[in-house]
């Protein structure tokens, strides 16, 4: 039996208890039935703070586990919050870590929007921009908008809603076929699901 590919999980948000949490670890909860495996990246306050001196080898041990876990997935997905118009610095910061890499370059990358209808634009267009800049291969019918209010979430903090797991299911699928079948999705600093 073939091994299902690995659709990477970002979380823009170091709040566990935060929408875009509960997007991702929907999305960790529904992806076999999607015939993918799906890894969110746990190690966003483990990264130090972007200097391009560092970013040489070797790298430090958290860039390079980020690097990696980037490297062996077929696909990403990010779901941010929008803070002050833009991304949180914590989740800028990891992706000033990978413009000096060429592990997202050319990967299937997409973004679900969790915010309520009217917002999140900012952090969607600065994400848009600095993927370009990495040369993300921006998958555009899975970039979407799925606004989750808290009373979608059951008291485990995964979304009951069964049209929103079909929707998350559905993205990392589409994500998994546009990145054929790569990725091992072993890395250093991966929660697996």
């Amino acid at each position: 039996m073939p091994t299902p590919p690995v659709v990477l999980l970002l979380s823009g948000s170091l709040r566990a208890a935060s929408t875009n949490e509960a997007v991702l670890r929907t999305a960790q909860a529904v992806a076999a039935s999607a015939g993918v495996r799906a890894v969110r990246y746990d190690g966003l306050a483990d990264l130090p703070h972007f200097n391009p001196d560092d970013d040489t080898d070797p790298l430090p041990p958290s860039v390079a586990g980020l690097r990696a876990a980037i490297e062996q997935a077929a696909g990403v997905l990010i779901c941010a919050p929008e803070y002050a118009g833009t991304l949180p610095g914590s989740f800028t910061n990891l992706l000033d870590w990978t413009v000096g890499g060429t592990e997202i370059c050319d990967k299937p990358t997409a973004w679900v929007n969790a915010a309520a209808p009217g917002r999140g634009q900012g952090a969607e267009a600065t994400l848009r921009t600095v993927l370009g800049y990495t040369g993300a291969d921006i998958v555009e019918r899975a970039c979407v908008r799925i606004p989750v209010g808290r009373e979608a979430l059951g008291a485990d903090g995964i979304i009951t809603d069964p049209e929103i797991r079909r929707q998350l299911g559905n993205l990392l699928a589409l994500l998994a076929e546009s990145g054929g079948s790569g990725g091992s999705g072993e890395s250093a600093r991966p929660e697996e699901g």
